[in-house]
């Protein structure tokens, strides 16, 4: 199934977890992709897998920070001339941080604002121009289950999601008459390098009991990043073309 046949497409993120994943998704279905991380170690990951897989010829990479103004103006136009074009942009790019919400400093919370929701609207921004001439264009942004649930610890990441879900209505909205579309997924319970061991950085003191509600309802644990990757690439495929200005919700039923 090519369903990217001839889709050029720009994912941020990309050097591990559901970027990367997303990555190998749209080049097995046959897109174009410039792979984007301030991880330069995991893009050459990245990279090694896709020349494994017999695909590579169809990737670069670039080092980029989402939260530096000038260096996403200069890198989005250099992936835009590299792929000729744009039809594509995941924003899966983003940081999870937690503390009690009492001892987080301002310098802790401007943070996680700076790369997940002003990074993403940079992203978006400098991306326009291009997507707008492209073909059938999509915005898929990353928000969170944290950002309509209760998440203890991470009220800062949630104000972040929270952010770029309303955002990417909001952008559906201006730019839906110009065929472009813009969703949002919500992962949840998703295994990735953000969650691993004690998850992302909760305070030793932090009341686990919290977290029982946080289960998924199938399966047997947490899901991998391809998981996330699949619907990720319906919604920026033709199967998606009915979808805009909403968020999808993958979390294997945790939050029911």
């Amino acid at each position: 199934m090519n369903r990217f046949d001839g889709r050029r497409v720009l994912i941020t993120g990309a050097g591990s977890g559901i970027g990367q994943a997303t990555v190998h998704r749209i080049l097995a279905e046959g897109g174009r992709v410039v792979a984007a991380d301030i991880d330069t170690a995991g893009l050459r990951g990245t990279a090694d897998r896709a020349a494994a897989d017999g695909v590579g010829g169809r990737l670069e990479t670039a080092a980029l920070d989402i939260a530096d103004e000038a260096a996403v103006r200069s890198g989005v136009a250099a992936a835009v001339e590299r792929l000729g074009g744009l039809d594509v942009l995941v924003n899966a790019a983003g940081i999870l941080r937690s503390s009690h919400t009492h001892e987080t400093g301002l310098d802790f919370f401007n943070k996680i604002i700076s790369v997940n929701l002003t990074g993403t609207f940079l992203m978006i921004r400098e991306s326009l121009p291009a997507l707008l001439a492209g073909r059938v264009p999509v915005i898929v942004n990353f928000s969170s289950t944290s950002a309509s649930f209760a998440h203890p610890y991470m009220a800062a990441y949630a104000a972040s999601k929270g952010g770029i879900q309303s955002m990417t209505h909001a952008i559906a909205s201006e730019y839906g008459k110009q065929g472009l579309r813009a969703v949002c997924v919500a992962p949840g319970s998703i295994a990735s390098n953000m969650t691993s061991g004690r998850g992302p950085g909760l305070p030793e003191d932090a009341d686990m009991s919290l977290f029982v509600k946080l289960a998924p309802a199938i399966g047997q644990g947490f899901a991998g990043p391809e998981t996330v990757a699949g619907v990720i690439a319906m919604l920026a495929s033709e199967d998606g073309a009915f979808i805009t200005g909403t968020e999808i919700r993958i979390d294997g039923g945790t939050h029911m």
